[in-house]
């Protein structure tokens, strides 16, 4: 396997599925869907609807126009979640992704506009899954195929809620001081903040390619430990690249003082931390007993990533 033709191949497909499902830039709304187009179209590695992807590979899933509408989904999602965390309110980033964040381009009102359309038209997008393909199917397989979609819904809305990322922004914004037993609070943030939507991304796959409920929770733990290695190499990264590596300012975590695992713990314990989930994270695949060589190796490379 070539790995980085195969990703290559992968994200143009991702794009032309993203562009295929944004709304059109007209209308007395223009504005905001400018806003919301310039803030997904502006790069990144996909990987939230990628790991989507490879996971229902990985269980047979082989209807791709059925997970498409949560493929675009989910990185609208994710782009939200950026737009909203570049605020003046928030982070207060003027880059993302090596260009002017959303609310520097259309202002802080729009900005929060753009993420709030996002959001909401996330799950229009998500419920087109419904309507695909149904003509000709008797009735037990459209029940089957519904009673996944609402499944994989109701995973999307949680692990984005309050339950989920907003729940762990919530924890982010408010601080971790010392006296809050800081590593098991940051464990936690981190799971609800970043492992969330990476939670959603798996099980969804797994859920609309038919997987059983014990298999999802496995991917569960698989995608839990894969997001907390992402974030502490994300941690590790702010502090050891640059902005011109990541795209986005560097040590804003100390500018914002923030607690990270590398305030906490030290870049090398970080490191550690970072190979001893990965190799729970990759554990999966062994209990599972499912090959997809691609999306191992995407794991493996999104974790030891350096930017």
């Amino acid at each position: 396997m070539n790995f980085n033709e195969e990703q290559t191949n992968r994200i143009e497909y991702i794009e032309a599925v993203i562009k295929k499902y944004l709304p059109k830039e007209e209308g007395f709304q223009k504005t905001l869907f400018e806003a919301m187009n310039y803030s997904i179209l502006g790069g990144g590695k996909r990987i939230r609807p990628m790991l989507m992807l490879e996971t229902y590979r990985l269980f047979g899933g082989n209807n791709q126009s059925y997970i498409e509408p949560f493929m675009a989904a989910i990185e609208m999602i994710h782009s939200y979640s950026l737009v909203h965390d570049d605020l003046p309110a928030m982070d207060n980033d003027e880059y993302r992704r090596g260009r002017k964040t959303t609310h520097i381009v259309y202002g802080e009102a729009m900005g929060i506009l753009a993420g709030d359309g996002l959001l909401n038209y996330a799950f229009e997008t998500a419920c087109k899954a419904f309507a695909i393909n149904t003509e000709g199917k008797d009735s037990a397989v459209l029940y089957d195929r519904i009673k996944k979609a609402a499944r994989a819904m109701e995973v999307l809305g949680k692990k984005a809620g309050i339950y989920g990322m907003i729940g762990g922004q919530v924890i982010d914004m408010e601080g971790i001081k010392p006296q809050d037993s800081p590593v098991e609070k940051l464990n936690y943030m981190y799971k609800l903040k970043t492992s969330g939507l990476i939670e959603a991304s798996m099980m969804i796959g797994a859920i609309l390619a038919g997987a059983n409920e014990s298999e999802i929770n496995i991917v569960e733990e698989m995608a839990s430990n894969i997001g907390l290695a992402f974030q502490i190499q994300d941690d590790i990264l702010d502090v050891t690249s640059t902005a011109e590596i990541l795209g986005k300012p560097v040590h804003s975590d100390e500018r914002n003082e923030k607690i990270t695992y590398v305030t906490l713990l030290g870049i090398e314990e970080a490191k550690r931390q970072v190979e001893e989930l990965t190799g729970k994270g990759l554990s999966g695949f062994d209990t599972l007993k499912r090959e997809n060589e691609y999306l191992e190796e995407l794991i493996k490379r999104l974790i030891n990533r350096r930017k």
